[in-house]
């Protein structure tokens, strides 16, 4: 049976093997980094668990009251479509508090969010710049 709880520090090593299998370079280049950030002030990560695995995991930004942004949703290419992702995003709002989130989406992914209650809106992932000389 899957079980949605929030992370805790034994749940890194999972959260990393999902992350490379989605290609995702960032929290396994630097586990530290990475566990900092899914444990820092104002986000909320929860992880699903089946068996002790770690086969998914949500990480959610949030003010506490109105906005809050999903960073991070992944569930193992093997359980999707089974409602775990749904689980995940509903259990990380309701632990962080908000009304609603925000999302910038793969392509890939589109399909599912479209299937939750939603508007959609135009985004767009900013990096850092320099103006000037």
């Amino acid at each position: 049976m899957t079980v949605i709880r929030r992370f805790e520090s034994g749940d890194l090593l999972g959260v990393l093997r999902l992350c490379e299998a989605e290609g995702w370079p960032s929290f396994p280049a630097d586990p530290p980094r990475a566990m900092r950030i899914l444990t820092a002030p104002g986000v909320t990560t929860v992880v699903a668990v089946d068996d002790g695995a770690v086969i998914g995991f949500a990480e959610l930004f949030s003010d506490g009251h109105l906005q809050a942004y999903l960073a991070n949703l992944v569930v193992a290419a093997d359980e999707r479509g089974s409602g775990i992702g749904r689980r995940l995003v509903g259990e990380a709002l309701r632990l962080a508090g908000g009304e609603r989130i925000d999302v910038l989406s793969t392509e890939e992914a589109i399909g599912f969010y479209r299937s939750l209650p939603h508007t959609d809106k135009p985004g767009f992932r900013i990096y850092p710049f320099h103006e000037g000389p």
